[in-house]
């Protein structure tokens, strides 16, 4: 870890003396056309991935490529020499965020050979708003205690107890959270069992490199006591066995392009170190610079930086979860209309969505949000660091990231396409997704058996039958694929407890009908045919009309 650490600060190339000093300046982003001069040889990953990130590669299939080599460092010296501070680097999508007073300097940047385009994400003459663009924790709300504390019902709305109950609440997975802050972080009873057992695994501050993110913004504070609170009794999280990355990407309470960069920078660190999850309570749409900000038309799930940065996490085989904002009829925001991202909406401890929960769909139509957590009258470690309620789109989002670690603990052969999946087709309304809530609140324990059996499908090899229609309703039809089979065969269906629900013997024939199923019980079923001493299994779902 120490040698990834050191690797990490090369690759990333903060110029820490340049934030010591006080002139104001601006900051760009400078896109490459390529990565012409890089050293660094995809046949050795080794030289700037973390083993575990090389490993999460490997156990997905997911191969390494150009985007994984980092940013070429004759570009990077080419613009040091030039008198540019050198603030961020993308490998991801090959640009550098650059800080400079001197405008001239950028018109000349700007015709170099190998900069293909330069835009401003920070004035020098910055702002700050009069208020914190985060919700505020609420006054008052019922209290109703239970075994995990009153957390409990952000976990049950979500079966996730179905998960906990077998031990899987996130050991091995790791979160990295990127947020504005975690304010005493290192100091709150909550987070004990995380700082006693070193699961807090690394801080990084990509807005200062210099402050202390223990002193910074309440808000990534209360999204991280979602996940890895443990206060047995008075509140536990969704993923309190997990471990976690910190990382600051966000400036609050100004609003400017820059902050996506420092996003796409914290996405990059959190795929080098190996993470499995990333949670990030954040959304751009609206700038300070009016002129920085996104309109509808590039919301369509992978135009802007901050979206294409979340893609790219998720094609690297990470579990990426974003909020879906609160902006209510004004909609979402980015990265939440990323293709891959799950963006979360909010809903109250009735499964009721909160007025204030971004709407979709992305442009172009794409469902979202994709899914919903609790995200009304939360219950959490507030901003004055006491346990009560908070309301937003900040909260749903940890609640289901959590879970995301926990599911993908139950199922770690399993995909990141796969295991997004199983959270969207286990939603309350799977079959009737809409734009206030996507595919609804998902149901953990569906998800965990729906990756169950997709597993159980995946290690069938040589198949002599063929079952459709999947999902069904009234009728199968059972294909025998091995034409020179003669043997009878009986063909049984079980639910996923193993109980028998349906069995009949048939003599085998090309085509075989099983009539009148509209009486098994709706949810994932397992079809057996056996004959000739072997046995075929299927998954199947069955569904209403």
């Amino acid at each position: 870890m120490k040698r990834m650490l050191l690797l990490l600060l090369v690759f990333v190339l903060v110029d820490f003396q340049s934030f010591a000093q006080s002139t104001p300046k601006s900051y760009y982003w400078v896109q490459l056309k390529d990565k012409k001069g890089t050293p660094f040889q995809i046949s050795n990953p080794e030289a700037f991935l973390s083993q575990r990130a090389i490993d999460r590669r490997a156990r997905q299939h997911i191969a390494i490529d150009e985007t994984d080599l980092p940013v070429s460092p004759v570009y990077i010296d080419s613009l040091k020499n030039r008198g540019l501070e050198i603030i961020h680097t993308s490998k991801w999508l090959n640009g550098i965020t650059v800080r400079t007073a001197d405008t001239a300097l950028i018109g000349k940047i700007a015709g170099l050979q190998f900069v293909s385009e330069l835009q401003l994400t920070r004035p020098a003459s910055a702002l700050k708003l009069a208020r914190s663009k985060f919700r505020e924790d609420e006054l008052n709300a019922e209290i109703d205690p239970s075994t995990y504390g009153i957390a409990i019902t952000q976990l049950t709305q979500l079966n996730g107890q179905y998960l906990h109950n077998q031990g899987f609440r996130g050991k091995g997975i790791q979160i990295a959270v990127l947020d504005a802050g975690f304010w005493h972080v290192n100091q709150i009873a909550a987070f004990d069992s995380l700082r006693l057992s070193n699961r807090i695994l690394g801080t990084r501050d990509f807005v200062d490199p210099y402050s202390d993110i223990y002193q910074q913004h309440t808000h990534g504070m209360s999204v991280l006591s979602c996940m890895g609170g443990n206060l047995p009794g008075k509140l536990i999280g969704t993923a309190p066995d997990a471990s976690y990355f910190l990382i600051r990407t966000e400036q609050d309470p100004t609003e400017y392009l820059i902050e996506e960069d420092n996003w796409v920078a914290g996405a990059e660190l959190a795929d080098s170190v190996g993470v499995d999850v990333i949670n990030s309570s954040l959304g751009y749409g609206d700038f300070d610079d009016p002129a920085m900000s996104h309109s509808y038309s590039d919301l369509n799930g992978k135009k802007t930086r901050i979206t294409k940065a979340a893609n790219m996490a998720f094609s690297k085989g990470i579990l990426v979860f974003n909020s879906a904002g609160n902006e209510g009829a004004g909609g979402i925001k980015a990265p939440s209309d990323g293709e891959n991202v799950i963006a979360v909406a909010a809903v109250d401890k009735y499964g009721v969505r909160a007025s204030f929960s971004s709407v979709g769909p992305a442009y172009g139509g794409a469902i979202k949000p994709n899914v919903a957590a609790m995200g009304a009258s939360t219950f959490l470690v507030t901003s004055g660091g006491a346990l009560w309620y908070s309301s937003g789109t900040s909260f749903s989002s940890p609640v289901l990231a959590g879970m995301g670690a926990c599911l993908l603990q139950a199922n770690p052969y399993a995909n990141v396409k796969q295991v997004k999946m199983a959270i969207e087709q286990s939603g309350h309304q799977y079959s009737k997704p809409d734009s206030l809530l996507g595919y609804g609140i998902p149901d953990f324990g569906k998800a965990d058996k729906y990756l169950k059996v997709n597993s159980l499908n995946n290690q069938i090899s040589e198949q002599s039958w063929f079952v459709s229609p999947n999902p069904f309703n009234d009728y199968l039809l059972v294909k025998n694929i091995n034409s020179d089979s003669a043997e009878n065969c009986i063909i049984s269906i079980f639910n996923l407890q193993g109980i028998q629900l349906w069995q009949s013997a048939f003599k085998t024939s090309e085509q075989i009908l099983l009539n009148n199923l509209s009486i098994l019980t709706d949810g994932f079923l397992i079809l057996t045919i056996r004959s000739g001493g072997k046995e075929e299994r299927f998954k199947l779902i069955k569904t209403e009309r």
